[in-house]
């Protein structure tokens, strides 16, 4: 196991994190499960939280309508934090007449049941509705009590609500920043059908739908029309529909969540998971100090160019003086050095830097359309070279010195790239310092360390910690990564036959 980098990206974004180590503790005699215990389909609670197993998981489904079900394992860190807003939506939902419960299942207890859902990570939610075990739905919403208890109310009622006139559909408009609404001339045809599929899952956004021909011409729409009214930016973005193909799902479910976003998200506590959640790989990051005249005068230029990017690039604003402070530690920067813009791809983790400091809407359009069209190399964040590294048996490396080391066709070298914070990588150090201790006589070996989160390689993404990697003799510029047991005998066996270990050792721990 290790650290994952999104793990820092997350935390240093302030994303949240998503139930207690005693959930679904089993109890076995002498090796034995007492029979009655094992074959009982007694319902049992913890916290108003349904304890579900292979035994009582039908009866669960037969008694509520709409059952939604955590699989977890104990020691995992996102299940313990869901857990408590998981309890609390419970208790809410308890006493709620439309047959609404919550369960969960230890997932490293009930592997039959793991098998059957299709459960690959934890924690995975999953609802089943009106006793039905073969097709549950994923959970979408919000993992906090008031998202939980929103998303299930949305799958229980209408999801969206009807408007029968003028006066109506206005205190629907105004009464949310954003809400949606579905004008179709039929609400019994396959696209108002689609329009309720897609009002169910977005539970955080508020959906009416009308068949009115008063509210056609009041709103300037022709059936059939999906608008979303907003409170910011262009107040309204339509999504007319194709007379032939009807409703795209997909694409519609698209356009709500891109068109709910402000054209420039401030990144904090309140919008980081709208950030990450939108599905928007590209991210501009415009850094100031928001307590500066002149840097607000730059958040009015960078403002201007979002809209013809709007659902390709997603502009971000940090405030180094909020709590964007955070971030900067991320991109290798220092405060004072904003105002500044970066430019990163969440999947592959590629930053890019602007290299004006220039900040008009003309200059951060051509910066953001250069990038976007591959003309921009990528930014690669490195330390400093220390003046004794190489003068311990471990080796320290940097962005600056990784290439002379790590491709020398003389040397063999193993590189250990880590986090600082990561206790897995803390954990491994001693066992690489001993490695390092045994080899440091051999010319030719070479046991080296970097600090990922503070020295980027090109073509080379580092995705969790710590990653081992061997970069064998040669011109070759081979990598080979290294995934098997942690510990001083396997790493020399690997290193003593050239990057290779038996197939019996090759099991990572």
């Amino acid at each position: 196991m290790g650290c994952s980098k999104s793990q820092l990206l997350l935390a240093l974004l302030l994303s949240l994190a998503w139930l207690a180590p005693t959930w679904g503790q089993g109890e076995e005699v002498r090796g034995v499960v007492e029979e009655e215990e094992a074959i009982s389909d007694e319902l049992l609670e913890e916290e108003d939280v349904l304890v579900l197993h292979q035994h009582n998981f039908a009866r669960a489904l037969h008694e509520h309508r709409l059952l939604l079900v955590a699989f977890y394992a104990p020691w995992c860190g996102h299940c313990q934090a869901l857990a408590p807003e998981f309890a609390r939506a419970a208790g809410i939902l308890k006493n709620d007449s439309a047959g609404l419960r919550l369960a969960k299942v230890d997932g490293t207890e009930e592997m039959a049941l793991n098998a059957e859902f299709g459960i690959t990570g934890y924690p995975m939610l999953k609802l089943f509705r009106n006793g039905n075990r073969t097709h549950p739905t994923d959970f979408t919403g919000q993992r906090d009590a008031e998202g939980i208890v929103r998303w299930m109310h949305r799958k229980a009622g209408p999801s969206a609500e009807l408007l029968q006139d003028e006066a109506s559909a206005q205190e629907f408009i105004t009464s949310q920043d954003v809400v949606v609404v579905g004008f179709f001339k039929d609400l019994q045809s396959e696209a108002a059908k689609g329009f309720y599929d897609v009002a169910s899952d977005a539970a955080d956004i508020h959906f009416g739908i009308s068949n009115k021909t008063e509210l056609f011409q009041q709103y300037g729409v022709t059936p059939d029309t999906v608008c979303l009214f907003k409170k910011f930016d262009e107040k309204r973005a339509d999504f007319p529909l194709d007379a032939v193909l009807g409703l795209d799902k997909e694409a519609l479910s698209r356009f709500v969540v891109v068109h709910s976003l402000e054209l420039v998200m401030e990144f904090n506590s309140q919008n980081s998971a709208k950030i990450f959640g939108a599905k928007i790989l590209n991210h501009l990051l415009l850094f100031i100090n928001k307590t500066l005249e002149p840097h607000l005068e730059i958040l009015s230029s960078f403002r201007a160019t979002a809209s013809p990017f709007r659902g390709q690039v997603l502009f971000v604003l940090i405030d180094v003086n909020g709590e964007g402070a955070q971030v900067l530690q991320y991109f290798g920067l220092k405060s004072h050095e904003v105002p500044t813009i970066r430019f990163i791809n969440i999947e592959t983790n590629k930053k890019y830097r602007m290299a004006t400091d220039v900040f008009t809407t003309p200059s951060v359009g051509a910066f953001l359309q250069d990038v976007l069209d591959g003309k921009v190399k990528p930014h690669l964040m490195s330390e400093e070279l220390p003046e004794d590294w190489d003068k311990q048996p471990v080796k320290v490396l940097v962005g600056k010195n990784f290439e002379q080391v790590a491709f020398d066709e003389t040397k063999n070298v193993f590189v250990k790239f880590y986090a600082p914070w990561c206790t897995h990588c803390k954990e491994m150090a001693p066992v690489w310092e001993e490695l390092a201790e045994k080899y440091k006589d051999h010319e030719n070996i070479v046991i080296a360390k970097l600090d990922a989160t503070a020295n980027e390689i090109e073509n080379l993404t580092i995705r969790g910690y710590p990653t081992l990697h061997y970069f064998p003799a040669g011109p070759d510029r081979k990598i080979i990564e290294y995934k098997s047991a942690r510990d001083l005998e396997t790493f020399s066996q690997f290193l003593e036959n050239g990057g290779m270990l038996p197939v019996e050792d090759t099991q990572p721990t």
